[in-house]
Order: structure tokens, then sequence, then C-alpha cells
């Protein structure tokens, strides 16, 4: 029997390390896993968009989520994404993940092509039902061109092991409707969004902050729940610049410059994404510095 109460509170989106060569950095993945464990997130997700699923091999994203696995040894629940293009690829990533040992399969969207909401429905039911892990649905129509509408969720969600969404529409009356239609799992994607989510009966938030202030995140969310919602607001407004600050360069390029700036450097972006020109990383550096001191 599932145990979904183990998926919740603030989880890093986590970016995948590469070194100079752009090759993935095992080690430096291990020792960022580690700091997140320290600072008191409550699982890893990876493989991601902001882990720049797209840019990496088969063999590299079955790599990916080994090692996440392998270092996290069940201290927390391993989130991770396996959605792919094709609903075979998506299969083959899932199946995969189950056998390493991941927790939960997150499956995006297909991309590119734009399916209908039936042919949307087809692509998570197949998927589903090639695994026993428990499946989230993952919505980025930013990314995606595709919408995982309220009506569509709720058919999803009477798949068996399909239990929760990661949302990252930026739309909270869409997210809202998620939870009161379903009572599934309800997850964050977007920052600024955190705390309304949480106060709309969401579960947590899988989060690209917490990749540069994980403490900070775990923070709000503890207010949060403890209803002490006047200081989980103020800081949700400190850490929101930074989400603001997504348009200084090309996704995902952004969150990696930040951790650099705080000490946590996670290599480039592959190409063809580059890193920030100077003024860029000057206004981002600026934004850092301003959470740091507020957060002191």
């Amino acid at each position: 029997m599932m145990q979904l109460n183990r998926f919740h509170g603030i989880v890093p989106a986590m970016v995948t390390p590469f070194d100079r060569e752009f090759r993935l950095d095992e080690g430096r993945l291990k020792a960022l896993i580690e700091e997140y464990l320290a600072a008191g997130v409550h699982g890893i997700s990876v493989a991601g968009s902001q882990g720049e699923f797209f840019f990496l091999s088969f063999e590299e994203h079955v790599r990916l989520i080994q090692v996440a696995v392998e270092t996290v040894a069940g201290r927390v629940p391993v989130y991770a994404g396996t959605g792919a293009v094709s609903t075979r690829g998506a299969i083959a990533l899932t199946r995969a993940a189950e056998t390493i040992g991941a927790d939960l399969a997150m499956v995006i969207t297909p991309y590119f092509v734009q399916p209908s909401d039936d042919e949307l429905y087809e692509h998570f039911n197949a998927v589903a039902a090639s695994t026993r892990l428990p499946v989230m649905l993952y919505n980025n129509p930013p990314r995606t061109q595709v919408n995982v509408s309220p009506a569509l969720f709720r058919r999803c969600a009477e798949l068996g092991n399909v239990v929760g969404i990661k949302d990252s529409s930026g739309d909270v009356t869409q997210f809202a409707e998620y939870v009161r239609q379903t009572g599934k799992l309800g997850f964050a994607g977007r920052d600024t969004i955190a705390l309304s989510v949480l106060m709309h009966g969401g579960a947590g938030a899988i989060s690209p902050a917490a990749n540069v202030f994980p403490e900070a995140m775990v923070a709000l969310y503890d207010h949060a729940r403890a209803g002490r919602w006047e200081k989980a607001r103020r800081m949700n407004d400190l850490l929101a610049p930074l989400r603001a600050a997504w348009a200084l360069g090309s996704f995902p390029v952004v969150i990696k410059e930040a951790m650099g700036l705080v000490g946590r450097d996670a290599g480039p972006t592959r190409p063809p994404i580059a890193g920030l020109g100077g003024d860029g990383r000057g206004r981002l550096a600026r934004i850092v510095e301003t959470i740091a001191a507020g957060l002191a």
C-alpha cells in the first residue's frame, strides 16, 4: 500500500551538475544532495525541467536517477522525472526508475507535439499501467504548450497509481480545482505561488528556489503548516524576486548562476544555453545579495 504521507513539503527541483566539459558531475550531485538534506528538505527531485532532462541521453538520465537514489539512501523520497515526448520513451524511463528504486515517477506532458485531452489521458494511462510506482503528473504549459485541465486531471486521478500533480502553470485557480475536485496531492512547481498552493490544500512545492535557498523554503513551509501565515508571507515575498530574475537569461541558466553566487556551484548549462552576460550576472548578484541579507 502506498504511503502517500511521505510525499509533502519542500523538494528541491534539482539542477543537474555538469563539469566544464558538460559531462554529468556525479561528485557535485552527491554533495548537493547532502547539502539539501542537511537543510531539512522533505524530498529530492531529479531529471525535471530545471534538471535539463531534455539535454540528457537515456543513459545519462538513468544514471542521474541512480546516483540520486543511492545518495539519498532512503532518507527522504526521490521524485524521478520520467517524462518524454513519446509514450514509449516515458514508459522506458519510468520502468528504469522503478528498477533503480525511485519512490515516485514525475511525468511531464509530451512537448513539441500538442496532444488532445483524450491522447494525453491514454498517454498517462499507459505510463501508469507500466509501473507499480506512484505517478505524479507534471503540468508545465509555459514550456510544453500543453495544459492539463482540471477535467483531464480528474479523469487521470481515477487511475490507480496516479497520486497527484506538480503544476508549474502559475494558475492558482486551476491548482485549487485540481485539489478540490480530486483530493489528490498537489505540488507547486512555481515558487511565486508556493504559499498560495499551501493555503489551497497543496502538499508542498517542488521548488527551483530551494536549489539556492533551501533553508528559507523549508522555513516558509514550516511557517505555513504551523499557521504562521504572516511569517510565511514575508518569506514568500523575500524570495519572489528570484523567480522574476529568470527573465535575465535563457531557461534554465538563472538558477545555476544564482547557486554559484551562494557557493553551490553546479557548473554550466548545456549548449545552446549560455551563461549570463555581465549586466545580467550583476543584476542577479544584487537580487541574491538582497535575499541573503533579508535572511540573515
